[in-house]
């Protein structure tokens, strides 16, 4: 692993009756890695597993509390829920090994092992032909958990996992709630894209969000948009801009303006989905009859096997084109997917097909032959989007990264207080690590992970550059650039770039141009 895992294990741990292997995936707070069983043969575990290791024994009161409460739910729903299109939860352990404080008191969950994501399959497949049939297993899982009285509370591609036989499961419960009446209670969390609009301004109480099973049927209807139409159906080239087109569609002055490639067969449904109030959607088991009408399956029938048996720890492979992305972590409620710099994983076969998938993305708006490590390309691309502001493009993002550390995601310059890709001060990252807007109640401690530094950067370049006066010489990005390394203040006192960093504007815009596509700059 070059990128530091948020928990790492080494190789051949041992915690219960499992065995740590290979790296699956990181995030801030948790890492997943593969379990093999040790030991005898046990009727009621599987030979191998997916070992979600979450630090509940390490991190500030606040970081505690919210994990374990997160953690909590999982369990919770895990334990008293068993349904065919949940993923599965053998057993939660407790690490108990003083000797590795930083593993003490850790929380692992063992759970399912998948094969990948939908979302990695979209990357890989844009509305695969398998995608009816998904979307009524989908539907199906939503079903079950509404039944037995859940909300799942963030539904999204990645938090939907492929089986080895190619069918799905809904995963990652950190904010699933039972309900209580007509509503549940949930942290405020959630992905924008598939958020209702009802729910991205809401009061927040001190249990949380109030959720209502509908909002996981609006998710459903976005879902089910992209999968048939690789679009959202709510316009916009950003997050923020989708966000903005949702709020001003739920006010009743834009119209919801659906993709002619929608089938027919899945139009009303995505509208029945997508009503603008919460009481006018569909119904969950409403939703369901017509889904399965649509899909064309009575019972969701097994699909046949996505996943060769030769390339079955990473590679996915999606229908007869033989597509394959790794680009998404397997939906165990971790973020980030932690490939190394070269965009391989060192693990078998798929790797070179998980290397080329890695590096095609975001293609369009970030050079594939100029350096790029393919291991960053997403959290690049991503942190760009995630800003509205036009000026804050991949290129831009990726060409700081190469004028600030070559890329390097272990440059340590204590002297300067400056360390890893994107060269931050510990104490001045605390205030652009959250996307909630919120600093982090204690300041990082190096080394500071790319998944990290990366998004944080986007953040901070997406406040520099509304606050640069108007009619400046020179190149915007550059000067966002400039004002990075000094401030904003700075560069509009000095009227441009300052003298200091002339040079270190000069790299970046060598890069810029470098990293543009060409037509583009």
């Amino acid at each position: 692993m070059t990128e530091p895992y948020a928990v790492p294990v080494p190789r051949g741990y041992r915690v219960g009756a499992w065995e740590v292997r290979e790296p699956i995936a990181t995030g801030a707070f948790g890492s997943v890695y593969t379990g093999r069983r040790a030991g005898g043969k046990d009727a009621g575990l599987p030979r191998t597993a997916a070992l979600k290791f979450l630090p509940t024994g390490t991190g500030t009161p606040r970081q505690l509390a919210h994990l374990r409460d997160l953690i909590q739910r999982e369990i919770d729903l895990h334990r008293r829920l068993r349904r065919p299109r949940l993923i599965r939860m053998y057993e939660s352990l407790v690490v108990d090994d003083p000797d590795r404080p930083e593993l003490d008191g850790a929380t692992v969950l063992v759970l399912e092992r998948a094969e990948g994501s939908l979302s990695a399959l979209l990357t890989a497949s844009p509305r695969p032909a398998a995608g009816p049939t998904l979307l009524a297993q989908i539907c199906e899982g939503l079903a079950q958990l509404h039944r037995a009285g859940w909300v799942h509370g963030d539904l999204k591609p990645a938090n939907v996992l492929l089986m080895p036989d190619g069918s799905a499961r809904l995963a990652d419960f950190n904010m699933a709630a039972e309900l209580e009446g007509t509503h549940a209670y949930t942290p405020a969390f959630s992905t924008p894209d598939y958020t209702p609009p009802e729910l991205l301004w809401a009061e927040i109480g001190e249990r949380g969000r109030r959720i209502r099973p509908s909002a996981d049927v609006w998710a459903f209807g976005v879902l089910a948009h992209l999968v048939l139409t690789d679009s959202f159906p709510l316009s916009g080239a950003t997050p923020t801009a989708r966000r903005d087109a949702a709020a001003a569609y739920a006010r009743g002055t834009d119209e919801l303006r659906l993709s002619p490639e929608l089938p027919d067969a899945w139009r009303e449904i995505v509208r029945d989905c997508l009503a603008r109030t919460h009481e006018a959607r569909i119904g969950t088991e409403a939703l369901l009859r017509h889904v399965e009408a649509a899909a064309g399956t009575g019972r969701s029938p097994r699909l046949p096997r996505l996943f060769p048996r030769r390339a079955r720890r990473r590679t996915l492979i999606a229908g007869a084109a033989a597509a394959t992305a790794a680009v998404a972590a397997l939906g165990y409620g971790i973020t980030t997917w932690a490939g190394t710099p070269g965009g391989g994983h060192g693990h078998g076969p798929g790797d070179d097909i998980d290397r080329a998938a890695l590096a095609s993305y975001g293609a369009g708006e970030l050079r594939t032959d100029r350096g790029v490590p393919a291991g960053y390309r997403k959290l690049i691309v991503d942190s760009a989007h995630a800003c509205s502001q036009p000026d804050v493009t991949p290129a831009l993002i990726a060409a700081m990264l190469k004028a600030e550390s070559n890329f390097d995601p272990d440059l340590s310059d204590p002297g300067n207080q400056e360390f890893g890709i994107a060269r931050w001060t510990p104490a001045v990252l605390r205030w652009w690590m959250r996307d909630d807007g919120v600093p982090a109640s204690a300041t990082p401690t190096p080394p500071l992970t790319p998944s990290v530094s990366i998004p944080a950067m986007g953040r901070y370049l997406c406040y520099i550059d509304p606050r640069l006066k108007a009619g400046l010489p020179g190149d915007k990005r550059v000067l966002i650039a400039a004002s990075y390394r000094t401030s904003y203040g700075k560069v509009n006192d000095t009227g441009g770039v300052p003298p200091k960093w002339r040079d270190y504007c000069a790299r970046v815009a060598h890069y810029l141009k470098e990293y543009t596509p060409q037509g583009s700059w």
